[in-house]
């Protein structure tokens, strides 16, 4: 916020808090992932972030809620394109992070391409007038995405421009952003009558409200003087840190990571990712400055330098390139090093608006190479750099250890070197599900339990099924028969270089009335061999409500620094207002009955207890 308003920006279109619960679509690069606890928790950050505590404070910018609403809900993960949506599923899943925004007071909203229920959002009074503006009570102004009012012409809704026009102001979109239909339009329609102008007012003084607050007709003009430099030493220590923190090692097997400087004497960095000073920034990035990023290999010369001979071979000249001529070179790399380090995945261009994938595995030949590299019987570290999560089921048993960096910014390089070398712990945890295959998606934690949930007994390989089986020998379960049922990494996963252990998960009321909360506790022990910080995660299920629920639900979180050895109890309130969802007449609703609760490292936490929800 700082760096944008130096330059004379007023306002962002961010936070991005649409759910993605299918990874491909491109758009996952910039969401916050598939939950909408922790996208609201995220969003309700950024807000602040941006905002400060004043808009008028000096280097406060404007910050966006996008793209209202249900734009992650896209068929076949394709930007852009229908969704289909229920009431219930959009108030459940697809609002919250929105409200979460609006509650921490956010300053505009931008309407999505989607629409919702046969009505595009920048023509949905619903979201717009009722839920928005009546339920929410939000004051700031809405601004159309990218065309999307004379899109409406498009979808089938309105047409001709003038009727877009007229459908997007009575269902509240204040401004039009590049499609020029309100410039052209608007007076007309007022002027004819079609048009109150107290809808007019109100639009404006929706804009006027937003640039008074942020203090726009006192200090038009930016001094770029008194903020500081772009790119300073503080910033790209933020940068290091948060990528520090959001990657997420997946698997260390062999004691493979951190790597022993001291004890390895040649290391191979192989792949089309190890020195792309720009393709680490990821997508929308048009005036990123690629001459600020240190790159991976930058970052692990520096540390290798004087300790260990260290040999790079890109193997692919891209992440889509087919061509294996390079491929003997990597070997002979990988044959000549005691640990071979494999920097694969995705270039930016390959996520973002637009960029979305009917196969999210490894693209080009990156599984043949990393094939080839594992076969020299050199221990390998794979790190993967990527705007969404990958399929990564064909290359997991060829890597000792997994490291993913997603996109990780400019100080991508020194965060994955502090990584690997284990100058830093890892923390990061997976904010959406990893599939084993692409045929799994939508694949994601909350699901709902259905009336024939697949088990370990009723679940059978296809490779499995005895020849001339019947067609009944089969439990019938939902599952597919070419891949197992779990995912290949759960939402919330992420390891450590020590180990943590929850214990003793207690609450300290076993009733709880409606419009009271109670406390969860858990005892937190760092059972490893080193310091470390566990992000401790708590899950509910309801598991008979008066509408069907999800089997668990992210309802807290807590980054917890502990020494070996240490033990921490860790505090979870919760209310019965956490616990509502829409019911039958879709109002806010919260049953009694039983709760079970669960308090762990990731979603498939183990260590629960349970209390009774009991009228007031």
């Amino acid at each position: 916020a700082l760096e944008a308003a130096a330059h004379g920006v007023h306002w962002t279109f961010a936070p991005m808090v649409d759910i993605g619960r299918d990874p491909r679509w491109g758009r996952v690069a910039e969401c916050l992932g598939e939950d909408p606890y922790l996208s609201g928790v995220l969003a309700a950050a950024m807000v602040e972030g941006f905002q400060g505590n004043d808009l008028a404070d000096t280097g406060s910018i404007a910050a966006c809620a996008k793209h209202f609403a249900g734009y992650g809900a896209c068929e076949s993960g394709k930007d852009y394109n229908t969704t289909d949506l229920t009431e219930r599923q959009l108030r459940s899943v697809h609002l919250p992070p929105f409200e979460a925004a609006c509650r921490a007071g956010v300053a505009t909203f931008m309407t999505s391409f989607s629409d919702i229920d046969g009505i595009p959002a920048s023509a949905n009074e619903l979201l717009l007038r009722q839920i928005l503006r009546e339920e929410w009570g939000f004051d700031g102004f809405v601004v159309s995405d990218w065309e999307s009012i004379p899109q409406l012409c498009v979808h089938g809704l309105s047409a001709d421009h003038v009727e877009a026009v007229l459908e997007a102001a009575r269902a509240g979109v204040d401004m039009d952003m590049a499609g020029w239909t309100y410039v052209s339009h608007l007076a007309g329609l007022v002027h004819d009558d079609r048009l109150p102008e107290s809808v007019i007012d109100t639009m404006v003084a929706n804009v006027l409200r937003v640039k008074l607050r942020l203090g726009l007709f006192d200090r038009p003009y930016t001094d770029p003087s008194i903020f500081p430099a772009s790119g300073n030493p503080y910033h790209l220590e933020a940068a290091r840190r948060s990528a520090v923190q959001s990657s997420v090692l997946l698997k260390n097997e062999n004691g493979a990571l951190p790597l022993a400087l001291d004890r390895l004497e040649r290391v191979a960095v192989i792949g089309p990712l190890a020195d792309e000073p720009f393709e680490q920034l990821g997508t929308w990035v048009f005036d990123g400055d690629p001459s600020l990023s240190c790159t991976p290999l930058e970052a692990l010369r520096a540390v290798c330098a004087g300790q260990c001979k260290l040999r790079t071979v890109r193997g692919l000249e891209t992440t889509r390139s087919r061509n294996q001529e390079g491929f003997e070179e990597a070997v002979d790399a990988a044959a000549w090093a005691d640990v071979a380090v494999l920097f694969l995945g995705e270039e930016s261009i390959l996520s973002g608006e637009a960029h979305c994938r009917a196969d999210i595995s490894l693209p080009g030949a990156q599984e043949e190479l990393i094939a080839a590299v594992a076969a020299t019987g050199t221990p390998v570290v794979l790190v993967v750099l990527a705007g969404r999560p990958l399929a990564l089921e064909r290359v997991v048993a060829h890597a000792d250890a997994i490291l993913y960096a997603w996109h990780p910014g400019t100080m991508a390089g020194p965060a994955i070197a502090d990584l690997l070398v284990g100058a830093e712990c890892p923390s990061g945890k997976l904010a959406m599900t990893l599939p084993r295959v692409t045929g799994q998606i939508p694949i994601y934690y909350a699901y709902k339990h259905t009336g024939k949930p697949v088990t370990p007994e009723s679940w059978m390989h296809i490779d499995d099924i005895p020849a001339d089986s019947p067609q009944l020998s089969m439990g019938n379960t939902s599952f597919h028969m070419d891949v197992h049922y779990t995912p290949l990494f759960p939402f919330g996963h992420g390891l450590s270089y020590t180990r943590f252990e929850v214990h003793d998960v207690r609450v300290d009321r076993e009733h709880l009335p409606i419009g009271e909360s109670l406390v969860v506790r858990a005892d937190v022990v760092n059972a490893g061999p080193r310091s470390g910080t566990e992000v401790v995660q708590l899950y509910v299920r309801d598991p008979v409500a008066s509408v069907t629920r999800p089997v668990r639900e992210l309802k807290g979180f807590q980054r917890v620094a502990l020494e070996p050895g240490e033990r921490r109890t860790v505090e979870f309130e919760v209310h019965t207002d956490d616990l509502r969802f829409p019911g039958r007449d879709m109002t806010p609703t919260v049953d009694t009955g039983r709760i079970q609760v669960w308090v762990g490292g990731s979603s498939e936490a183990r260590a629960g207890t349970q209390f009774e929800i009991v009228e007031s």
